[in-house]
């Protein structure tokens, strides 16, 4: 089923993010990952993809095991950095090939050990670009992209908004937020994203904190702000690892009520392949989501 349909259906879409088997997460583990996951019943689960497609294989194929055989609706993401046009086709025949019917359109990171001239050795220079060309030569997918409610790290507010606009236009069903843990920003650049005509579901980004260390480097990496609130949390429970887990996951959840008292109809938990904090979330989640909805017809 295509993800634009899902929320033609549904209220409230609940999703989960894992990553691909790699050197240090086997198939094996994963596929036993996932199939705890899939007992809380996610709308849909996306699978990432490597920088520079270091992965582009494994995505793939968990993603038509996670269509195929676990019967959920699956949505794999594909970058286009350095990419040819060829080797986009490729992908997309393969996912086609395997029932995959939703993408997650991306730039991509830069690899290791590449600069900026990579944008000259591939056909593609943004996202726009290749979802320009999914929507000209495969249109039976639904496409997501992504979008930063504090501004991408490369561009300013204005420019940003700008550029998500373009992506919208080229043929976007669906946003999908990265990391943000402060829901003021996130419910401002709705906001802002309104007033650009911009009606796609924007569907937040929420990772559960269990690891100080770990979610310092992730901010570094996607440039998200920490509240004070929750580093107030990291401060007095980041050197006791079952209470920063147990911490994190009520910060999440408080997160999550909230977005849904906004309207929000998407939330996206980056799982980071962990049952346990999925789990105590996505089961609070689900809750509020019912509560919310009795609320409403009464």
């Amino acid at each position: 089923m295509k993800i634009k349909d899902i929320f033609e259906e549904k209220e409230h879409v609940i999703s989960f993010e894992i990553f691909p088997p790699n050197k240090n997460f086997s198939e094996e583990r994963l596929k036993e990952v996932t199939s705890e996951l899939i007992k809380h019943k996610p709308d849909f689960i996306s699978v990432t993809y490597g920088a520079g497609g270091t992965t582009k294989s494994g995505t793939i194929e968990m993603s038509s095991h996670i269509k195929n055989n676990l019967k959920s609706e699956v949505l794999a993401h594909l970058t286009c950095v350095g990419s040819k046009k060829t080797e986009i086709a490729s992908f997309l025949e393969e996912a086609k090939n395997h029932n995959i019917k939703n993408i997650m359109a991306l730039r991509g990171d830069i690899p290791q050990g590449e600069d900026e001239s990579i944008y000259e050795k591939g056909d593609y220079r943004y996202a726009s670009d290749l979802i320009r060309n999914i929507k000209e030569t495969h249109d039976d997918f639904s496409i997501g992209a992504a979008f930063y409610p504090e501004t991408h790290y490369e561009s300013n507010d204005l420019a940003d908004i700008v550029h998500l606009k373009k992506k919208v236009d080229e043929g976007v069903d669906f946003l999908v937020s990265q990391v943000c843990f402060d829901n003021r920003m996130f419910v401002d650049f709705r906001e802002k994203a309104e007033k650009l005509d911009i009606k796609v579901p924007l569907i937040a980004g929420i990772m559960p904190v269990t690891n100080a260390a770990q979610i310092k480097r992730i901010v570094q990496l996607c440039k998200s702000s920490i509240p004070s609130g929750l580093e107030k949390i990291l401060d007095k429970y980041g050197s006791n690892p079952e209470s920063m887990k147990k911490a994190g996951i009520i910060y999440a959840t408080e997160q999550i009520i909230e977005l849904l008292s906004y309207g929000i109809r998407g939330i996206h938990l980056y799982t980071m392949n962990k049952t346990d904090t999925t789990e105590e979330g996505t089961t609070k989640t689900t809750t509020t989501v019912k509560r919310v909805k009795q609320e409403r017809q009464e």
